[in-house]
Protein backbone atom coordinates (compact mmCIF):
# COMPACT_ATOMS: atom_id res chain seq x y z
CA UNK A 1 0.00 0.00 0.00
CA UNK A 2 1.17 3.61 -0.91
CA UNK A 3 0.61 6.40 1.17
CA UNK A 4 2.17 10.18 1.90
CA UNK A 5 4.28 10.17 4.81
CA UNK A 6 6.25 12.55 6.92
CA UNK A 7 9.89 11.62 6.79
CA UNK A 8 9.66 10.88 10.39
CA UNK A 9 6.44 8.67 10.43
CA UNK A 10 8.37 7.15 7.48
CA UNK A 11 11.41 6.12 10.09
CA UNK A 12 9.07 4.99 12.50
CA UNK A 13 6.91 2.38 9.70
CA UNK A 14 10.49 1.07 8.83
CA UNK A 15 11.17 0.60 12.42
CA UNK A 16 7.98 -1.54 12.68
CA UNK A 17 8.74 -3.00 9.26
CA UNK A 18 11.93 -4.37 10.34
CA UNK A 19 11.18 -6.04 13.43
CA UNK A 20 12.23 -3.25 15.66
CA UNK A 21 11.59 -4.36 19.39
CA UNK A 22 12.97 -1.22 21.42
CA UNK A 23 12.59 2.12 21.09
CA UNK A 24 13.86 4.79 23.34
CA UNK A 25 13.75 8.06 23.08
CA UNK A 26 14.07 11.60 24.45
CA UNK A 27 11.65 14.41 22.10
CA UNK A 28 13.66 16.99 20.11
CA UNK A 29 12.37 18.96 16.99
CA UNK A 30 13.07 17.92 14.40
CA UNK A 31 12.93 14.16 15.32
CA UNK A 32 10.41 13.88 17.98
CA UNK A 33 7.55 12.30 15.88
CA UNK A 34 9.58 9.36 14.84
CA UNK A 35 9.05 8.05 18.35
CA UNK A 36 5.38 9.20 18.39
CA UNK A 37 4.50 7.34 15.46
CA UNK A 38 6.45 4.43 16.86
CA UNK A 39 4.29 4.22 19.73
CA UNK A 40 1.19 3.49 17.57
CA UNK A 41 2.98 0.07 16.76
CA UNK A 42 1.92 -1.77 19.82
CA UNK A 43 4.59 -4.42 18.66
CA UNK A 44 7.32 -2.09 19.69
CA UNK A 45 8.17 -1.06 23.11
CA UNK A 46 8.33 2.75 23.05
CA UNK A 47 9.08 5.18 25.49
CA UNK A 48 10.18 8.76 26.55
CA UNK A 49 13.90 8.68 28.80
CA UNK A 50 14.80 11.15 31.04
CA UNK A 51 17.51 12.60 28.68
CA UNK A 52 19.30 11.41 25.45
CA UNK A 53 22.05 9.74 26.70
CA UNK A 54 19.45 7.28 29.37
CA UNK A 55 17.36 6.85 25.88
CA UNK A 56 21.02 5.53 23.90
CA UNK A 57 22.37 3.58 26.98
CA UNK A 58 18.41 1.80 27.30
CA UNK A 59 18.80 1.27 23.19
CA UNK A 60 22.21 -0.44 23.79
CA UNK A 61 21.16 -2.49 26.70
CA UNK A 62 18.24 -4.18 24.73
CA UNK A 63 20.81 -4.50 21.65
CA UNK A 64 22.82 -6.54 24.02
CA UNK A 65 20.21 -8.34 24.54
CA UNK A 66 20.05 -9.43 21.45
CA UNK A 67 16.95 -7.18 20.48
CA UNK A 68 16.34 -4.71 17.09
CA UNK A 69 16.77 -1.01 19.16
CA UNK A 70 16.47 2.39 17.66
CA UNK A 71 17.16 5.72 20.09
CA UNK A 72 15.56 9.06 18.63
CA UNK A 73 16.95 12.84 19.06
CA UNK A 74 17.40 16.25 17.52
CA UNK A 75 21.15 16.99 16.96
CA UNK A 76 21.90 18.79 20.24
CA UNK A 77 21.08 15.75 22.03
CA UNK A 78 23.43 13.71 20.50
CA UNK A 79 26.01 15.88 21.95
CA UNK A 80 24.40 14.28 25.36
CA UNK A 81 24.18 10.32 23.94
CA UNK A 82 28.12 11.35 22.96
CA UNK A 83 29.64 9.03 25.80
CA UNK A 84 27.73 5.87 25.41
CA UNK A 85 28.04 6.76 21.17
CA UNK A 86 31.76 6.38 21.64
CA UNK A 87 31.88 3.29 23.44
CA UNK A 88 29.54 1.22 21.92
CA UNK A 89 31.20 1.79 18.44
CA UNK A 90 34.10 -0.24 20.34
CA UNK A 91 31.65 -3.02 21.75
CA UNK A 92 29.61 -3.66 18.75
CA UNK A 93 26.50 -4.81 18.92
CA UNK A 94 24.18 -7.52 19.18
CA UNK A 95 20.89 -6.91 17.99
CA UNK A 96 21.03 -4.11 15.20
CA UNK A 97 21.45 -0.64 16.61
CA UNK A 98 20.41 2.41 15.19
CA UNK A 99 20.58 6.37 16.18
CA UNK A 100 18.02 8.43 14.71
CA UNK A 101 19.67 12.24 14.39
CA UNK A 102 17.64 14.89 13.07
CA UNK A 103 19.70 18.33 12.13
CA UNK A 104 18.51 21.60 12.10
CA UNK A 105 20.34 24.01 9.43
CA UNK A 106 18.39 27.17 9.73
CA UNK A 107 17.91 26.69 13.15
CA UNK A 108 14.43 26.76 13.32
CA UNK A 109 14.06 25.07 16.66
CA UNK A 110 17.06 24.90 18.20
CA UNK A 111 20.48 26.98 19.43
CA UNK A 112 23.14 26.37 16.84
CA UNK A 113 23.54 23.93 13.15
CA UNK A 114 25.90 21.73 14.07
CA UNK A 115 26.89 18.94 11.48
CA UNK A 116 26.43 15.43 13.16
CA UNK A 117 28.27 14.08 10.56
CA UNK A 118 31.49 14.97 12.25
CA UNK A 119 30.23 12.14 15.57
CA UNK A 120 29.93 9.36 13.14
CA UNK A 121 33.46 10.79 11.35
CA UNK A 122 34.74 10.82 14.93
CA UNK A 123 33.05 7.26 16.36
CA UNK A 124 34.10 5.67 13.70
CA UNK A 125 30.47 4.26 12.94
CA UNK A 126 28.50 4.21 9.60
CA UNK A 127 26.14 7.21 8.75
CA UNK A 128 23.20 6.61 6.49
CA UNK A 129 21.37 9.60 4.96
CA UNK A 130 17.39 9.51 3.39
CA UNK A 131 16.21 12.17 0.50
CA UNK A 132 12.76 11.48 0.86
CA UNK A 133 10.14 9.76 3.15
CA UNK A 134 10.57 6.72 1.22
CA UNK A 135 14.71 6.41 1.48
CA UNK A 136 13.35 7.14 5.24
CA UNK A 137 11.58 4.20 5.08
CA UNK A 138 14.18 2.03 3.10
CA UNK A 139 17.57 3.42 4.57
CA UNK A 140 15.33 2.51 8.41
CA UNK A 141 15.09 -1.37 7.27
CA UNK A 142 18.07 -1.47 5.50
CA UNK A 143 20.20 0.28 8.65
CA UNK A 144 19.46 -2.53 10.82
CA UNK A 145 21.14 -4.93 8.40
CA UNK A 146 23.90 -3.02 8.39
CA UNK A 147 24.62 -2.93 11.92
CA UNK A 148 24.20 -6.25 12.23
CA UNK A 149 26.36 -7.40 9.43
CA UNK A 150 29.37 -5.24 10.42
CA UNK A 151 28.70 -5.22 14.29
CA UNK A 152 28.41 -1.50 14.33
CA UNK A 153 25.38 1.06 15.93
CA UNK A 154 24.06 3.01 12.86
CA UNK A 155 23.75 6.33 12.42
CA UNK A 156 20.27 8.02 10.45
CA UNK A 157 20.58 11.33 9.93
CA UNK A 158 17.83 13.47 9.01
CA UNK A 159 17.28 17.13 8.68
CA UNK A 160 14.58 19.52 8.96
CA UNK A 161 13.16 19.40 5.34
CA UNK A 162 13.60 15.55 5.27
CA UNK A 163 11.75 14.84 8.82
CA UNK A 164 8.75 17.35 7.80
CA UNK A 165 8.53 16.94 4.14
CA UNK A 166 5.99 14.43 3.06
CA UNK A 167 6.45 11.97 -0.03
CA UNK A 168 4.82 8.40 -1.03
CA UNK A 169 6.05 5.69 0.99
CA UNK A 170 5.13 1.98 0.00
CA UNK A 171 4.20 0.01 3.02
CA UNK A 172 5.39 -3.71 3.99
CA UNK A 173 4.43 -5.98 6.87
CA UNK A 174 6.84 -6.48 9.54
CA UNK A 175 8.90 -8.91 10.01
CA UNK A 176 9.46 -10.24 13.16
CA UNK A 177 13.32 -10.10 14.23
CA UNK A 178 13.96 -12.96 16.75
CA UNK A 179 15.39 -11.97 19.97
CA UNK A 180 19.24 -13.06 19.47
CA UNK A 181 20.44 -14.97 21.99
CA UNK A 182 22.93 -13.12 24.71
CA UNK A 183 25.92 -14.68 25.52
CA UNK A 184 28.01 -13.78 28.55
CA UNK A 185 31.39 -11.66 26.39
CA UNK A 186 32.96 -9.30 28.96
CA UNK A 187 35.86 -8.99 26.44
CA UNK A 188 33.51 -7.69 23.51
CA UNK A 189 30.96 -5.78 26.64
CA UNK A 190 33.16 -4.81 29.42
CA UNK A 191 35.02 -1.96 27.74
CA UNK A 192 38.48 -1.50 30.65
CA UNK A 193 41.20 -0.63 28.95
CA UNK A 194 42.69 -4.30 28.62
CA UNK A 195 39.48 -5.21 26.47
CA UNK A 196 39.20 -1.85 24.38
CA UNK A 197 42.44 -1.82 23.17
CA UNK A 198 41.54 -4.94 20.89
CA UNK A 199 38.15 -3.62 20.29
CA UNK A 200 39.91 -0.33 18.75
CA UNK A 201 41.50 -2.55 16.50
CA UNK A 202 38.25 -4.34 15.80
CA UNK A 203 36.77 -0.94 14.87
CA UNK A 204 39.74 -0.14 12.34
CA UNK A 205 39.32 -3.32 10.70
CA UNK A 206 35.26 -2.65 10.34
CA UNK A 207 35.73 0.45 9.26
CA UNK A 208 38.20 -0.86 6.40
CA UNK A 209 35.43 -3.13 5.50
CA UNK A 210 32.74 -0.59 4.96
CA UNK A 211 34.86 1.31 2.51
CA UNK A 212 35.08 -1.71 0.28
CA UNK A 213 31.10 -1.87 0.94
CA UNK A 214 30.31 2.18 0.30
CA UNK A 215 32.02 1.44 -3.60
CA UNK A 216 28.64 -0.63 -4.24
CA UNK A 217 26.55 -0.21 -1.60
CA UNK A 218 22.73 0.23 -2.77
CA UNK A 219 22.87 4.19 -0.40
CA UNK A 220 24.97 4.97 -3.32
CA UNK A 221 23.92 5.78 -7.35
CA UNK A 222 24.77 7.56 -10.02
CA UNK A 223 22.58 9.44 -12.12
CA UNK A 224 24.15 10.97 -15.86
CA UNK A 225 21.96 13.58 -17.37
CA UNK A 226 22.46 15.84 -20.49
CA UNK A 227 24.51 18.87 -21.09
CA UNK A 228 21.88 21.07 -22.00
CA UNK A 229 23.89 24.09 -19.47
CA UNK A 230 27.29 23.94 -21.26
CA UNK A 231 30.10 22.11 -19.60
CA UNK A 232 28.93 18.36 -17.98
CA UNK A 233 28.00 19.51 -14.84
CA UNK A 234 28.73 17.10 -11.92
CA UNK A 235 27.01 17.41 -8.29
CA UNK A 236 28.20 15.20 -5.66
CA UNK A 237 25.54 15.67 -2.79
CA UNK A 238 22.99 14.05 -0.62
CA UNK A 239 19.53 14.11 1.53
CA UNK A 240 17.90 17.25 0.81
CA UNK A 241 20.46 19.01 -0.77
CA UNK A 242 20.15 16.36 -3.42
CA UNK A 243 16.45 17.13 -4.25
CA UNK A 244 17.42 21.08 -4.18
CA UNK A 245 19.85 19.94 -6.90
CA UNK A 246 17.50 18.28 -9.02
CA UNK A 247 14.76 20.71 -8.34
CA UNK A 248 17.52 23.20 -9.78
CA UNK A 249 19.26 21.06 -12.92
CA UNK A 250 16.53 18.50 -13.42
CA UNK A 251 18.85 16.62 -16.13
CA UNK A 252 20.31 19.28 -17.39
CA UNK A 253 23.58 17.83 -14.76
CA UNK A 254 24.73 14.52 -13.42
CA UNK A 255 24.71 13.57 -9.76
CA UNK A 256 26.42 11.05 -7.49
CA UNK A 257 23.58 11.28 -4.91
CA UNK A 258 25.38 9.56 -1.57
CA UNK A 259 23.10 8.30 1.03
CA UNK A 260 25.90 6.39 3.25
CA UNK A 261 27.53 9.06 4.17
CA UNK A 262 30.28 7.73 6.43
CA UNK A 263 32.09 5.82 5.45
CA UNK A 264 32.67 7.73 1.74
CA UNK A 265 33.61 6.11 -1.41
CA UNK A 266 36.71 6.83 -3.41
CA UNK A 267 36.76 4.77 -6.32
CA UNK A 268 32.70 5.38 -7.07
CA UNK A 269 33.76 9.24 -6.49
CA UNK A 270 36.84 9.57 -9.09
CA UNK A 271 34.75 7.36 -11.63
CA UNK A 272 32.30 10.24 -11.10
CA UNK A 273 34.64 13.12 -11.53
CA UNK A 274 36.22 11.39 -14.79
CA UNK A 275 32.79 11.65 -16.41
CA UNK A 276 32.24 15.32 -15.75
CA UNK A 277 34.03 18.81 -16.71
CA UNK A 278 33.21 20.60 -13.95
CA UNK A 279 32.81 18.79 -10.36
CA UNK A 280 30.36 20.62 -7.68
CA UNK A 281 29.90 19.32 -4.22
CA UNK A 282 26.51 20.68 -2.87
CA UNK A 283 25.85 19.95 0.96
CA UNK A 284 24.80 22.14 3.55
CA UNK A 285 26.60 23.29 6.92
CA UNK A 286 29.94 21.65 6.82
CA UNK A 287 32.16 20.23 3.70
CA UNK A 288 32.24 17.08 4.63
CA UNK A 289 31.54 15.34 1.62
CA UNK A 290 33.95 17.78 0.09
CA UNK A 291 36.95 17.34 2.20
CA UNK A 292 37.08 13.68 1.31
CA UNK A 293 36.97 14.51 -2.58
CA UNK A 294 40.19 16.76 -1.62
CA UNK A 295 41.71 14.30 0.39
CA UNK A 296 41.32 11.61 -2.52
CA UNK A 297 43.01 13.95 -4.64
CA UNK A 298 40.03 15.89 -6.13
CA UNK A 299 39.47 19.60 -6.82
CA UNK A 300 35.32 20.43 -6.47
CA UNK A 301 34.20 23.37 -6.56
CA UNK A 302 32.34 23.89 -3.28
CA UNK A 303 32.39 26.07 0.00
CA UNK A 304 34.25 28.67 -2.04
CA UNK A 305 31.07 29.10 -3.45
CA UNK A 306 28.44 28.16 -1.28
CA UNK A 307 27.40 29.17 2.38
CA UNK A 308 28.27 26.94 5.64
CA UNK A 309 25.33 28.66 7.52
CA UNK A 310 21.64 27.62 6.80
CA UNK A 311 19.83 26.07 4.18
CA UNK A 312 19.90 25.64 0.02
CA UNK A 313 17.04 25.95 -2.41
CA UNK A 314 16.66 25.53 -5.93
CA UNK A 315 17.01 29.44 -6.75
CA UNK A 316 20.66 29.45 -4.30
CA UNK A 317 21.81 26.77 -6.45
CA UNK A 318 21.20 28.26 -9.44
CA UNK A 319 22.26 31.67 -9.03
CA UNK A 320 25.62 30.47 -7.55
CA UNK A 321 26.47 27.69 -10.38
CA UNK A 322 24.76 28.96 -13.06
CA UNK A 323 24.98 33.18 -11.95
CA UNK A 324 21.25 32.99 -12.67
CA UNK A 325 19.02 35.70 -10.56
CA UNK A 326 15.76 34.82 -9.85
CA UNK A 327 12.92 37.47 -10.64
CA UNK A 328 11.40 38.91 -7.38
CA UNK A 329 8.29 41.58 -7.03
CA UNK A 330 9.47 43.76 -4.07
CA UNK A 331 6.27 45.57 -2.16
CA UNK A 332 7.29 48.62 -0.77
CA UNK A 333 4.64 47.97 2.16
CA UNK A 334 6.73 47.18 5.55
CA UNK A 335 5.29 43.96 6.96
CA UNK A 336 5.45 43.56 10.33
CA UNK A 337 7.32 41.12 12.16
CA UNK A 338 5.62 38.25 14.14
CA UNK A 339 8.47 36.24 16.59
CA UNK A 340 7.14 33.51 18.65
CA UNK A 341 5.60 34.58 21.93
CA UNK A 342 4.39 32.47 24.92
CA UNK A 343 0.45 31.70 24.36
CA UNK A 344 -1.73 33.51 25.98
CA UNK A 345 -2.68 32.30 29.60
CA UNK A 346 0.90 30.60 29.53
CA UNK A 347 1.82 30.26 33.17
CA UNK A 348 5.50 31.45 32.62
CA UNK A 349 4.43 34.93 31.98
CA UNK A 350 3.82 35.81 35.37
CA UNK A 351 6.71 34.56 36.70
CA UNK A 352 9.44 36.47 33.83
CA UNK A 353 6.85 39.47 34.65
CA UNK A 354 8.06 39.71 37.79
CA UNK A 355 11.76 38.71 37.03
CA UNK A 356 11.95 41.81 34.64
CA UNK A 357 9.93 44.29 37.30
CA UNK A 358 12.77 42.82 39.54
CA UNK A 359 15.55 43.61 37.83
CA UNK A 360 16.97 40.14 38.47
CA UNK A 361 19.82 38.25 36.60
CA UNK A 362 18.06 35.19 34.64
CA UNK A 363 20.28 32.08 34.06
CA UNK A 364 17.82 30.33 31.51
CA UNK A 365 17.44 27.16 29.62
CA UNK A 366 15.87 25.73 26.91
CA UNK A 367 11.79 25.10 26.67
CA UNK A 368 9.13 27.37 25.97
CA UNK A 369 10.04 30.09 28.48
CA UNK A 370 12.91 30.44 26.79
CA UNK A 371 10.62 33.00 25.18
CA UNK A 372 11.08 34.92 28.04
CA UNK A 373 14.06 36.57 26.90
CA UNK A 374 11.75 38.20 23.96
CA UNK A 375 10.50 41.96 24.54
CA UNK A 376 8.47 43.10 26.19
CA UNK A 377 9.62 40.65 28.92
CA UNK A 378 13.14 40.65 28.39
CA UNK A 379 13.94 38.09 31.24
CA UNK A 380 16.69 36.44 30.59
CA UNK A 381 20.56 36.72 30.15
CA UNK A 382 21.79 33.30 28.97
CA UNK A 383 20.50 30.11 26.87
CA UNK A 384 23.38 27.60 26.44
CA UNK A 385 21.67 23.77 26.67
CA UNK A 386 19.78 21.36 28.63
CA UNK A 387 20.21 22.09 32.51
CA UNK A 388 22.72 24.91 31.90
CA UNK A 389 20.73 27.57 33.73
CA UNK A 390 21.13 25.70 36.74
CA UNK A 391 25.24 24.93 36.55
CA UNK A 392 25.73 27.93 35.25
CA UNK A 393 24.09 30.63 37.95
CA UNK A 394 26.42 28.39 40.16
CA UNK A 395 29.59 29.61 38.59
CA UNK A 396 28.34 32.77 37.81
CA UNK A 397 27.84 33.36 41.49
CA UNK A 398 31.23 31.90 42.12
CA UNK A 399 33.04 34.10 40.23
CA UNK A 400 31.18 37.13 40.96
CA UNK A 401 32.50 36.17 44.40
CA UNK A 402 28.95 37.44 45.71
CA UNK A 403 28.39 40.15 43.85
CA UNK A 404 25.05 38.79 42.78
CA UNK A 405 24.22 37.07 45.03
CA UNK A 406 20.19 37.96 45.76
CA UNK A 407 20.55 39.12 42.31
CA UNK A 408 20.07 36.49 40.21
CA UNK A 409 18.30 33.15 39.08
CA UNK A 410 18.34 30.38 37.19
CA UNK A 411 14.87 29.05 35.03
CA UNK A 412 14.29 25.34 34.39
CA UNK A 413 10.86 23.36 33.21
CA UNK A 414 10.09 20.07 34.55
CA UNK A 415 11.31 18.21 31.33
CA UNK A 416 15.13 20.19 31.28
CA UNK A 417 15.13 19.67 35.31
CA UNK A 418 14.58 15.94 35.02
CA UNK A 419 16.80 15.90 32.02
CA UNK A 420 19.65 17.38 33.17
CA UNK A 421 19.14 20.14 35.87
CA UNK A 422 19.22 17.80 38.41
CA UNK A 423 22.85 17.13 38.99
CA UNK A 424 23.61 21.38 38.80
CA UNK A 425 21.54 21.34 41.91
CA UNK A 426 23.33 19.00 43.61
CA UNK A 427 26.43 20.76 42.88
CA UNK A 428 24.84 24.19 44.12
CA UNK A 429 23.94 22.19 47.68
CA UNK A 430 27.18 20.25 47.32
CA UNK A 431 29.27 23.54 47.09
CA UNK A 432 26.84 25.54 48.73
CA UNK A 433 26.43 28.60 46.42
CA UNK A 434 23.64 31.24 47.25
CA UNK A 435 21.90 30.57 44.25
CA UNK A 436 18.32 30.24 43.68
CA UNK A 437 17.08 27.93 41.06
CA UNK A 438 12.85 28.24 39.51
CA UNK A 439 11.05 25.25 38.38
CA UNK A 440 8.58 26.07 35.94
CA UNK A 441 6.83 23.48 36.33
CA UNK A 442 3.82 23.17 33.59
CA UNK A 443 2.98 19.53 33.87
CA UNK A 444 4.27 18.70 29.91
CA UNK A 445 7.22 18.59 28.03
CA UNK A 446 6.06 21.89 25.69
CA UNK A 447 7.97 23.41 22.85
CA UNK A 448 8.32 19.89 21.42
CA UNK A 449 4.45 19.42 21.09
CA UNK A 450 3.48 18.55 24.63
CA UNK A 451 5.30 15.09 25.22
CA UNK A 452 4.58 13.43 28.88
CA UNK A 453 7.95 13.19 31.33
CA UNK A 454 8.86 11.61 34.06
CA UNK A 455 7.81 14.11 36.28
CA UNK A 456 4.04 14.63 35.16
CA UNK A 457 2.92 11.16 35.66
CA UNK A 458 2.05 9.88 32.67
CA UNK A 459 4.10 7.71 29.58
CA UNK A 460 4.39 8.17 26.27
CA UNK A 461 1.28 6.64 25.46
CA UNK A 462 -0.79 8.63 27.90
CA UNK A 463 -0.73 5.76 30.68
CA UNK A 464 -0.58 6.45 34.21
CA UNK A 465 3.21 6.17 35.25
CA UNK A 466 4.84 6.82 38.49
CA UNK A 467 5.51 10.62 38.95
CA UNK A 468 8.94 12.10 39.74
CA UNK A 469 8.30 14.10 43.24
CA UNK A 470 10.48 17.32 42.38
CA UNK A 471 9.80 19.07 45.85
CA UNK A 472 11.40 15.73 47.66
CA UNK A 473 14.46 15.44 44.56
CA UNK A 474 15.07 18.86 45.64
CA UNK A 475 15.31 18.26 49.14
CA UNK A 476 16.61 15.10 49.16
CA UNK A 477 20.12 16.29 47.18
CA UNK A 478 20.59 19.29 50.24
CA UNK A 479 17.75 22.10 49.29
CA UNK A 480 16.53 22.89 52.78
CA UNK A 481 14.63 26.20 51.24
CA UNK A 482 11.74 24.55 48.46
CA UNK A 483 9.02 26.38 48.41
CA UNK A 484 5.86 26.03 46.05
CA UNK A 485 3.41 29.05 44.16
CA UNK A 486 1.16 29.61 41.78
CA UNK A 487 3.09 32.20 38.76
CA UNK A 488 -0.38 33.69 38.00
CA UNK A 489 -0.24 35.13 41.35
CA UNK A 490 1.60 38.10 40.89
CA UNK A 491 1.94 38.65 44.53
CA UNK A 492 2.53 35.79 46.08
CA UNK A 493 5.21 34.95 43.34
CA UNK A 494 6.96 38.57 44.18
CA UNK A 495 7.35 37.96 47.63
CA UNK A 496 8.77 34.21 46.71
CA UNK A 497 11.43 35.59 44.50
CA UNK A 498 12.41 38.36 46.88
CA UNK A 499 12.72 36.22 49.68
CA UNK A 500 14.67 33.40 48.69
CA UNK A 501 16.74 35.67 47.09
CA UNK A 502 17.47 37.19 50.65
CA UNK A 503 17.80 34.07 52.21
CA UNK A 504 21.35 33.61 51.63
CA UNK A 505 21.40 29.74 51.04
CA UNK A 506 20.51 27.59 48.11
CA UNK A 507 16.72 27.74 47.22
CA UNK A 508 14.60 26.33 45.16
CA UNK A 509 11.36 27.43 44.38
CA UNK A 510 8.64 25.46 42.08
CA UNK A 511 6.41 27.99 39.71
CA UNK A 512 3.35 25.52 39.28
CA UNK A 513 0.46 25.89 36.54
CA UNK A 514 -0.24 23.51 33.97
CA UNK A 515 -0.08 24.66 30.45
CA UNK A 516 -2.76 26.46 28.93
CA UNK A 517 -2.72 24.41 26.08
CA UNK A 518 -3.24 20.79 27.86
CA UNK A 519 -6.84 19.22 27.09
CA UNK A 520 -6.98 18.78 31.13
CA UNK A 521 -6.71 22.27 31.66
CA UNK A 522 -10.30 24.12 32.16
CA UNK A 523 -10.29 27.42 31.47
CA UNK A 524 -12.29 30.44 32.55
CA UNK A 525 -14.31 33.21 30.32
CA UNK A 526 -12.39 35.82 28.55
CA UNK A 527 -11.46 38.76 30.33
CA UNK A 528 -13.04 42.02 29.50
CA UNK A 529 -11.82 45.73 29.50
CA UNK A 530 -14.05 48.50 30.68
CA UNK A 531 -13.49 51.55 28.38
CA UNK A 532 -14.83 53.63 30.61
CA UNK A 533 -12.07 53.11 33.11
CA UNK A 534 -9.44 52.29 31.15
CA UNK A 535 -6.56 55.25 31.07
CA UNK A 536 -4.25 53.67 28.57
CA UNK A 537 -1.52 53.55 30.62
CA UNK A 538 -0.53 50.25 28.89
CA UNK A 539 0.52 48.19 31.92
CA UNK A 540 -1.65 45.07 30.78
CA UNK A 541 0.89 45.36 27.32
CA UNK A 542 4.00 45.05 29.87
CA UNK A 543 3.29 41.36 29.86
CA UNK A 544 3.77 40.44 26.03
CA UNK A 545 -0.05 38.76 25.72
CA UNK A 546 -1.16 38.30 22.46
CA UNK A 547 -4.17 38.05 23.47
CA UNK A 548 -3.99 41.69 24.40
CA UNK A 549 -3.52 44.94 22.23
CA UNK A 550 -4.60 48.48 21.74
CA UNK A 551 -7.67 49.98 19.79
CA UNK A 552 -8.60 53.30 19.69
CA UNK A 553 -6.19 54.20 22.49
CA UNK A 554 -7.85 51.78 24.78
CA UNK A 555 -6.94 48.55 25.93
CA UNK A 556 -8.89 45.33 23.99
CA UNK A 557 -8.95 42.11 24.61
CA UNK A 558 -9.15 39.33 22.00
CA UNK A 559 -11.78 37.01 23.09
CA UNK A 560 -10.58 34.44 21.34
CA UNK A 561 -7.54 34.24 22.42
CA UNK A 562 -8.10 35.08 26.25
CA UNK A 563 -8.15 31.76 28.49
CA UNK A 564 -9.25 34.38 31.85
CA UNK A 565 -5.70 33.22 33.75
CA UNK A 566 -6.24 36.79 35.43
CA UNK A 567 -2.49 37.86 34.78
CA UNK A 568 -3.49 41.62 33.08
CA UNK A 569 -6.07 42.05 35.61
CA UNK A 570 -3.58 42.17 38.48
CA UNK A 571 -1.44 44.56 36.80
CA UNK A 572 -3.93 47.40 36.27
CA UNK A 573 -4.37 50.23 38.88
CA UNK A 574 -7.77 51.19 37.42
CA UNK A 575 -9.88 48.25 37.36
CA UNK A 576 -10.09 48.28 33.97
CA UNK A 577 -10.43 44.82 33.62
CA UNK A 578 -12.77 42.35 35.11
CA UNK A 579 -13.47 38.51 34.42
CA UNK A 580 -15.87 37.53 31.87
CA UNK A 581 -18.54 35.73 32.80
Amino acid sequence: MSKLMLGNMAVARGLYEAGVDVVSSYPGTPSTEITEFAAKYDEMHTEWAPNEKVACEAAIGASIAGARAFCGMKHVGLNVAADPLFTVSYSGVNGGLVIGVADDPGMHSSQNEQDSRHYAIAAKVPLVEPADSAECLEYTKAAFELSEKFDTPVILRLTTRIAHSQSVVSESERIPHETGEYVKNSEKYVMMPANARPRHAAVEKRTEALREYAENCPFNRVEMGGTKIGAKIGIITSGIAYQYAKEAFGDEASYLKLGLINPLPEKLIKDFAAKVDKLYVVEELDDIIETHCRKIGLEPIGKELFTYIGEYSPVYLREKILGEKAEYTEYPENVPVRPPVMCAGCPHRGLFYILHKLGVTVSGDIGCYTLGAAAPLSAMDTTICMGASVSGLHGFNVARKGEFEGKAVAVIGDSTFIHSGITGLINIAYNASNSTVIVLDNSITGMTGHQNNPANGYNIKGDPASAVDIEAVCRAVGIDRVRVVDPNDLKATEEAVKEELAAKAPSVIITRRPCALLKSVKHKPSAVVDSDKCRSCKACMKIGCPAISMSTGKAKIDNTLCVGCGVCGGLCKFDAIKEGV
